[in-house]
């Protein structure tokens, strides 16, 4: 079980998350199927003429009770199912911001222009919701950002001797005759994980030739997750599974803010990221708040740290991995 399911599990929600998501699984189920089936009845309520296609108003109907559906799987664990929140709180946000900016951009009277009767859908579909959602996401938050238990705090230097990679080879054997490499990543599925695994595969040949060793570690499994790094060329690296993120606690590296994981900047290099450079998206593999950091390890030692200042930023793995320089940090790249 890894640190991100235990915490889950050992964290009970309020039973009123459970309560709001249910009304809001019945609210959209019964919405989304009342638009499939009876599609022109908000039309003639409203006064605006009947759509050409009103097959595309029932597309809306059919996403709106999807939506329901993932609102019931969530009510069982609201915490653990965050990102389907996050998600119906991004909806439930841009909506209105949309319907806002066609009041404001569009004079009245002008086609396309939605009446004010309309905001009675904003109201009932998105407004009444925001305070629960985002007080359920931001306990879920809390629960995932709770400091360690006292006790927990390992010292790098013994974890390096107790972590082994798939090749058998610890930290601590790998840093006495070479410098190692030691790149944190955060979940499998995260686009900036997949984004660092090209650069590295990018950057190998470099690194190596500095007389470099790379290990990775990550929180997956290593045998589930081999095909994983042999997609990117990373098959025969050293790779360290930390499903309880020890390792990560003991170089220090916390779980991100709010502002770090989900900034506008993170946002936006997250979409250049994921969709402009084809990185993609994947399942979550692991916890969604971890941070990661690159570290240069000679003699069990942490000789240089680079510790992300959030989950966009890149750095330049050949400048901490080289053991020419004698800084003991590297400043993190802006996002």
């Amino acid at each position: 079980m890894n640190r991100f399911t235990a915490t889950t599990a050992a964290t009970s929600h309020p039973r009123w998350m459970t309560h709001v998501l249910i009304a809001a699984a019945i609210y959209n189920l019964v919405w989304g199927g009342w638009v499939v089936l009876r599609p022109m009845d908000l039309f003639d309520i409203t006064g605006i003429d009947r759509p050409i296609y009103p097959g595309i108003w029932q597309c809306v109907g059919m996403i709106v009770g999807v939506y329901g559906v993932g609102y019931a799987i969530a009510a069982r664990d609201p915490y653990r199912h965050w990102p389907i929140v996050l998600v119906g709180f991004l909806g439930k946000t841009f909506g209105p911001l949309g319907m806002a900016y066609q009041w404001l951009v569009l004079p009245p009277g002008a086609p396309g222009r939605l009446p004010m009767e309309w905001a009675i859908v904003n109201l009932t579909n998105d407004l009444i919701w925001w305070v629960p959602f985002g007080m359920i996401l931001f306990q879920a938050f809390k629960s995932f950002s709770a400091p360690a238990a006292v006790g927990e705090a390992e010292s790098v230097s013994r974890l390096n001797e107790q972590f082994r990679s798939q090749q058998g080879a610890t930290i601590a054997e790998l840093s006495r005759n070479q410098s190692v490499l030691v790149v944190f990543l955060r979940h499998s599925g995260c686009t900036f994980c997949r984004e660092a695994l090209q650069d590295l595969r990018e950057q190998r040949e470099r690194i190596e030739a500095m007389g470099t060793a790379i290990v990775l570690v990550h929180m997956g499994d290593n045998e589930s997750s081999r095909a994983f790094f042999e997609a990117y060329g990373l098959g025969d690296v050293h790779r360290i599974s930390d499903p309880d993120c020890r390792l990560y606690r003991g170089y220090e590296l916390g779980r991100g803010r709010v502002g770090q994981l989900f900034g506008l900047s993170v946002f936006w290099r997250g979409f250049k990221c994921a969709i402009l450079n084809r990185h993609g998206v994947g399942k979550l593999g692991g916890d969604g708040f971890q941070m990661p950091g690159a570290f240069l390890v000679r003699d069990n030692q942490i000789v240089r740290a680079f510790r992300h200042q959030t989950a966009a930023s890149r750095p330049d793995y050949c400048s901490v991995a080289d053991p020419a320089i004698r800084s003991t940090s590297v400043e993190p790249s802006s996002p």
